[in-house]
């Protein structure tokens, strides 16, 4: 008997556990029959077999104007996926992070009798809590990356379950060792002995452009004290590597390598980050890095976000450890010479003492649950009901 699922990711970080989870479903079923993926998701959701209904690309929008101007087109697209996956046959659905758009689409096949999961909670810890009312009228099922979510779910209708993050499970705990470090040099060109910093000022060209300015003024004095320093910077698409090489002109004296590419090859040369805010705080935890963490807003986009964040903390070692593991500069807080002086703290507590790696480490083995599998587990369980 076929098992027909339908999905929905709306962005690179959605096709990456969407792909992970079809791959897991697939090898846990095969032996009650076939399985059949139909949905909406990348290239490599479509290389474990998903069926497009539609490019992942349809659902692409940026900023707060973007959404608005194509709203229609939205619409239009949200209402013609649940006619088809109504129509399709299915024996649940999975909206994989994505979330306004998830929740609609998955509200309205819930309401068709169709049973439904939703993949990567909201950051409800974070701000809008009632948010958790949300999920549970659209979803029956919840995929929690982190261990503490569940409890905010208690008392509602949805099963809130921790998998685990497959980020976790994908970096070795021996990744970031010196082994590691000194290839990813070779592949950087960096010299092996100099001390190397990782800058990361964000994903969009928005956030470079308010962290770069302060990050580069950190990376001067850091490398004024550090001597023999480099400076190693990923640039994520085109458009950012234009912002940032347009910033480090200001900038002769540092030895600086630019490269195309995500945060990992950069965390792993460093012995030492400075991070935007983000899924790179993880990253550089999951590779036991030492950093520093800072997020800069808007004058008016920073006092809105005063007032309805919650949490004490932004960086993810910082919330999964309940306390201040790494710095925290924020904002006004955010100078280079603040930066700088933080950096060269990290570095020498990460040098002289054991424990300061060990804590990244324990945090590293929590979420190291094999997300891929749990997930397809509960999804295969969910629809056993």
């Amino acid at each position: 008997m076929t098992l027909t699922l339908g999905l929905l990711a709306g962005e690179a970080s959605g096709d990456n556990l969407g792909a992970g989870l079809m791959r897991a479903l697939k090898d846990l079923h095969v032996v009650d029959g076939d399985i059949r993926f139909v949905g909406v998701g990348g290239s490599r959701m479509q290389s474990q077999g998903l069926e497009l209904l539609a490019p992942m690309d349809a659902l692409a929008v940026n900023g707060f104007r973007e959404p608005i101007l194509r709203l229609p087109q939205l619409i239009l697209l949200y209402r013609r996926l649940v006619k088809e996956f109504t129509h399709a046959g299915l024996d649940g659905f999975i909206g994989i992070d994505f979330n306004v758009f998830n929740f609609l689409l998955e509200s309205a096949l819930k309401q068709r009798g169709l049973k439904t999961a939703h993949y990567v909670s909201p950051s409800v810890y974070a701000w809008r809590a009632g948010r958790t009312k949300r999920v549970a009228k659209s979803a029956d099922l919840l995929l929690c990356l982190y261990p503490f979510e569940p409890d905010f779910y208690a008392g509602t209708a949805v099963h809130a379950e921790y998998v685990g993050h497959p980020l976790a499970d994908e970096i070795d705990p021996q990744a970031g060792a010196n082994s590691g470090r000194q290839a990813a040099r070779e592949r950087l060109g960096v010299n092996a002995n100099d001390t190397v910093l990782a800058l990361l000022p964000g994903s969009r060209n928005s956030e470079v452009r308010l962290m770069l300015a302060p990050f580069l003024a950190a990376a001067r004095l850091f490398a004024a004290s550090h001597s023999p320093a480099h400076i190693v910077i990923p640039c994520l698409r085109p458009e950012i590597r234009a912002t940032i090489e347009q910033g480090v002109q200001a900038y002769p004296d540092l030895q600086l390598t630019l490269y195309d590419g995500n945060a990992r090859q950069a965390l792993l040369a460093a012995d030492v980050a400075l991070v935007k805010s983000g899924t790179s705080t993880l990253e550089a935890m999951l590779l036991h890095r030492p950093m520093v963490v800072s997020y800069r807003l808007g004058g008016f986009s920073y006092q809105l976000a005063k007032r309805v964040v919650r949490t004490p903390f932004i960086a993810l070692p910082n919330i999964l450890a309940g306390r201040a593991l790494v710095p925290e500069l924020l904002q006004y807080a955010a100078t280079g010479e603040a930066l700088a002086q933080a950096l060269t703290v990290e570095l020498r507590q990460a040098r002289e003492s054991s424990t300061y790696i060990e804590r990244f480490e324990k945090l590293h083995d929590q979420l190291r649950q094999g997300a891929d599998v749990k997930a397809a587990i509960a999804v295969l369980r969910l629809l056993q009901q």
